[in-house]
């Protein structure tokens, strides 16, 4: 199936060779991988390829391996490719991705082309931020979720992120009783029930970023949960990702500020003052929503942390 496959990159391309040149990483429990291949005397001199290859018996690293976990990862390759086919080409320099190419599969096969970011000038990757840095991610989001502000989701997550309640049962079950699992369900509708929504990213985690050397601009990979929902929702899990608990509480009112500024330039939706209002009282109801997640998946993780859980006293008084 690589010899077909590089047939089709010489084919596509124009190329007169195609070779495989790195690994960049394997794909969440063993579902494929990620490479970099080079294409010889085109105008394109490389190209990322994302391979997706469904395992007869999957291993999850924190031992997840349900059914709910195999169906969950199957749409989500799924999604992708829908994306990418039919909503990519939407963005711009303000919420930049990678550029869409084609798709092949192959029987049980699937692969995603696309533009190599390293080579287009975002080559560097960061685990954690300054406040000045996270804003450029902010920004990204905000111009991203005005492109689609009040788009429906059609061939993606009809509820975008990964940790969506009704994708994790498994989570769920495995709770120890208490206000968040009591209540998952009221948190899960009242970020459904938004009356103003977008399309989010779904795993805006700062690993999903690549900034240019200056770290001036930024762009944004996987979009295997992106789908329908509050623009909170990736806002509360970036910042979760890339400052301390400490640097949330300290920031909060400043980057809120920042984010909201960004998405007012970035929509022209008439009544945003009503969808701030209604975003900000969602802002402690998703970072509730997905601590109850955490809880589940990994109750020891250091997200679950003194801001996390301030946000869950503030999520009950809005319940309440």
């Amino acid at each position: 199936m690589k010899s077909s496959f590089k047939r089709q990159l010489i084919y596509h391309f124009n190329a007169s060779d195609a070779r495989e040149l790195e690994t960049i990483q394997s794909l969440w429990s063993g579902y494929g991988t990620i490479s970099r291949w080079q294409l010889v005397n085109s105008n394109v001199s490389t190209v990322i390829v994302k391979h997706i290859a469904i395992p007869i018996e999957s291993n999850h690293p924190r031992g997840w391996n349900t059914k709910n976990s195999h169906v969950r990862k199957v749409k989500s390759y799924e999604v992708e490719m829908a994306w990418y086919h039919h909503y990519s080409d939407k963005t711009n320099d303000h919420c930049k991705v990678p550029k869409f190419h084609f798709t092949s599969e192959m029987g049980e096969e699937s692969r995603v082309v696309l533009e190599d970011l390293d080579a287009a000038g975002f080559e560097v990757r960061r685990s954690q931020l300054t406040v000045q840095e996270t804003k450029l991610c902010l920004k990204w989001l905000a111009n991203f979720h005005g492109t689609f502000m009040n788009d429906k989701p059609n061939r993606l997550w009809n509820e975008g992120s990964y940790w969506q309640l009704e994708t994790r049962p498994d989570e769920l079950a495995a709770m120890d009783t208490n206000w968040l699992k009591k209540n998952a369900k009221k948190l899960d509708d009242k970020l459904r029930n938004c009356k103003y929504k977008t399309i989010i990213h779904g795993d805006a985690k700062v690993a999903n970023f690549c900034f240019a050397p200056d770290i001036k601009s930024v762009a944004a990979v996987d979009f295997q949960y992106v789908g329908g929902g509050c623009g909170m929702k990736d806002v509360v899990y970036l910042l979760g990702s890339c400052l301390t608990e400490y640097e949330c509480e300290q920031h909060e009112e400043e980057l809120l500020n920042f984010y909201f500024r960004e998405l007012r330039g970035s929509t022209k939706i008439e009544a945003f003052p009503k969808l701030e209002h209604e975003w900000r009282s969602m802002y402690a109801i998703a970072w509730a929503d997905f601590t109850r997640f955490l809880l589940g998946w990994m109750p020891t993780h250091q997200k679950v942390n003194g801001y996390s859980l301030k946000m869950e006293q503030i999520a009950k008084s809005l319940l309440d």
